[in-house]
């Protein structure tokens, strides 16, 4: 069967690929054929998206996940999870872990750091002689930064793990991925051996003390790889590409510039508008059991893919779904966090990082602009998170 084959080409980086397009016009649901060669259903529409991500017949494992339909070879969100019959409990069981670390109470304190963490990368970025990429100057260090201070993880490690985060992330080479991840492991796995020693005020040392102390270190440093992979590489893309929609999108970034406390629509706006990239499709879930939505049956087994980018910019759902405005005052109820059991739990963390950045960056470069054409951008069509490589600016 000669099915749409993932990832869509998408000449503009900014924009949703137009065969992404296409097939929401045609329907919420559509069969596809993922990068690997599997069959797997792609959603994407607001409303079944937004649905399927809170309905309990879908998850992440499989009862053969050998055997199951992947979309990369990342271990990532690649492919299937095993613990079909425990994943619930499983879940709820690391949210409870988890949650408690990025409670409102402790991000609302950690917000004067972040602002400070952007100042002073800000200063520096002032006396650095123009043109500057972005990326390595304020994107990818602030949110290392903040994770490091929030784990208990050395700064001075950040290489390392942006090696192993970025290899990880692979879509094309499993090896590679798979290295990496347990490579990642057995780092945090050595960072607290080490805490048992010597706890800090961190994470890492929180969990050695949760559970009257029963957490053992393998447990803790699969938590903790977690955090340590999610909390900075989703937030360095966001930072990346945030700026290059406000910079793109006429008098948006002046707008901004004149007035910063437009930041948190801003943020919204950007997180609405720029997960059109990476490279497999959407979000990977299998159904349990037989599902059926908007009229089209998914059997027990199958893969579903929900397309948060497309959903994102919906016009059901949307009004002028394509245009960034951070002006308008209406909601935006978009699902870049997803929605339901699984909601982000480091949601709020992310919006204190951008928030600070998107209210200083305006202020302090009124002038920021591109240091080459756009077309130039070269954008990480390999990655999971997807992103660009660099973004050159000057001002």
């Amino acid at each position: 069967m000669d099915l749409p084959t993932l990832p869509f080409d998408r000449p503009n980086v900014l924009d949703v690929a137009p065969r992404m397009r296409e097939l929401q016009a045609e329907g919420p649901i559509t069969r596809v054929r993922t990068a690997t060669g599997d069959e797997a259903w792609l959603v994407t529409r607001y409303d079944e998206v937004k649905t399927l991500f809170a309905d309990p017949r879908l998850g992440r494992s499989h009862p053969k996940p050998d055997e199951a339909a992947r979309i990369s070879q990342s271990v990532v969100l690649g492919g299937a999870s095993d613990g079909f019959d425990t994943e619930a409990t499983d879940h709820a069981l690391m949210r409870s872990r988890l949650v408690p670390r990025f409670s409102a109470r402790r991000m609302r304190l950690l917000k004067p750091r972040v602002e400070e963490l952007v100042d002073d990368l800000l200063t520096k970025l002032a006396t650095s002689k123009p043109p500057v990429d972005l990326h390595e100057a304020l994107s990818f260090p602030l949110p290392v930064l903040v994770i490091c201070e929030l784990l208990g993880v050395p700064y001075a490690d950040r290489e390392h793990f942006r090696t192993l985060s970025t290899g990880m992330a692979d879509l094309n080479d499993n090896a590679l991925s798979a290295g990496s991840y347990e490579k990642l492991i057995d780092y945090v796995r050595d960072l607290v051996r080490r805490k048992r020693t010597e706890p800090g005020n961190d994470m890492l040392s929180e969990l050695l003390t949760v559970e009257d102390g029963t957490l053992t270190d393998d447990e803790i440093a699969g938590l903790g790889a977690i955090v340590l992979f999610a909390g900075h590489e989703t937030t360095v893309v966001r930072i990346d590409m945030g700026t290059l929609l406000l910079l793109h999108t006429t008098g948006q970034y002046q707008s901004l510039a004149e007035d910063p406390t437009k930041a948190p629509a801003a943020v919204e706006e950007i997180l609405r508008l720029s997960l059109g990239g990476g490279g497999n499709g959407g979000i990977l879930r299998y159904a349990k059991t037989d599902v059926e939505i908007s009229g089209t049956r998914i059997a027990a087994g199958e893969a579903v893919l929900l397309a948060i980018g497309v959903a994102n910019q919906d016009q059901q759902a949307f009004t002028d779904p394509d245009r960034m405005d951070i002006g308008h005052q209406q909601a935006n109820p978009h699902l870049s966090f997803g929605h339901g059991a699984r909601y982000c739990i480091g949601a709020a963390l992310a919006r204190a990082e951008l928030t600070a950045v998107f209210e200083r960056l305006p202020v302090r470069f009124p002038n920021l602009r591109l240091a080459v054409p756009f077309e130039d951008l070269r954008w990480r069509s390999n990655l999971l998170t997807g992103g660009l490589a660099e973004l050159p600016v000057t001002w």
